[in-house]
């Protein structure tokens, strides 16, 4: 009886140091989605100075939302420059990993460029935006460097074409969060056991063989969980399209994301419709999450 109680009286220091996580998760997370899901039945917004509601309308704000065609579009945009980001993230990052991870490489002064590929993780993705929208402006250091080499003869407008647009969003997502997932494939891969490695190279086995054959499906849980963050984080996709056109998304919306979207319900404080978007992208986020995941743990038959 005296070591069950204090078996019991040891675990009861578990709870305590879980109470921290468990409130910080009721105030700012359980707390906000009770009240965003509860706010998107209600009509609530702001017509000049007028306040209108809270009003009960059922599900008459999820019907808009769908109605007026912008969820699509916005949802369209928002995976198209996610694609276009993700995919060259995860080719450079598994290659980058594969050589710092290859002992027979011995490659130098790997610390270094390990903290210089993962610096601009650091910066703030408002700094990255401003300096691309300076870099590449009508009149900015790209557009005249072009022209001197004799490529254009007058400057590109970049940012009213939704392909560059698009394309300098993608890249600097690329750019931010590449350093990043090398790091967690890096540390996936040197929690193979090299045993594995030495056998295939025993029985003949090409570089390319092992890292297809043993590194890849050895990596799956990494390349899963790197998968559904990136997708989580491209959802979320706010600040370097709000900052690079200036919260518009041109041209002509090619670039507004569903965060802008929703970031513009709020501020005209119409709190009906942004819940309403909220619980749609919660669903979306879950759906496709869900889909990657069976996709890429599908077993081979």
């Amino acid at each position: 009886m005296t070591k069950k109680s204090k078996v019991v009286r040891y675990n009861k220091w578990g709870y305590i140091f879980l109470l921290p996580f468990l409130v910080i998760f009721i105030v700012f997370q359980l707390i906000p989605l009770v009240s965003t899901v509860y706010n998107s039945f209600f009509e609530n917004y702001r017509s000049g100075l007028t306040q209108i509601g809270p009003n009960f309308v059922g599900i008459e704000n999820y019907k808009t939302i769908i109605t007026n065609g912008d969820l699509p579009l916005y949802f369209k945009n928002t995976m198209i420059m996610w694609i276009l980001g993700f995919i060259p993230q995860i080719v450079l990052s598994l290659l980058l990993g594969a050589w710092f991870t290859d002992p027979s490489l011995r490659l130098k002064c790997q610390t270094f460029f390990k903290t210089v590929i993962y610096m601009p993780n650091l910066i703030m993705a408002s700094a990255f935006a401003m300096l691309f929208f300076t870099l590449f402006a009508d009149s900015g250091p790209i557009n005249s460097l072009l022209i001197q080499v004799g490529v254009l003869k007058e400057a590109y407008k970049f940012m009213s074409h939704a392909g560059t647009v698009r394309g300098l969003v993608a890249t600097m997502n690329c750019l931010m969060w590449f350093g990043n997932t090398t790091i967690l494939l890096m540390a996936g891969m040197m929690g193979i056991d090299p045993s594995l490695f030495e056998a295939a190279q025993v029985d003949g086995a090409t570089a390319n063989q092992i890292f297809y054959k043993i590194t890849l499906p050895l990596l799956r849980p990494i390349l899963v969980y790197v998968m559904i963050t990136s997708l989580i984080g491209g959802l979320q996709m706010f600040d370097v399209p709000q900052i690079l056109t200036n919260g518009t998304g041109d041209p002509m919306r090619s670039s507004m994301t569903l965060i802008m979207y929703l970031n513009k319900h709020l501020f005209s404080k119409n709190f009906g419709l942004a819940g309403a978007l909220s619980v749609y992208m919660f669903i979306i986020t879950g759906i496709l999450s869900m889909v990657v995941y069976k996709f890429t743990n599908s077993e081979k038959k």
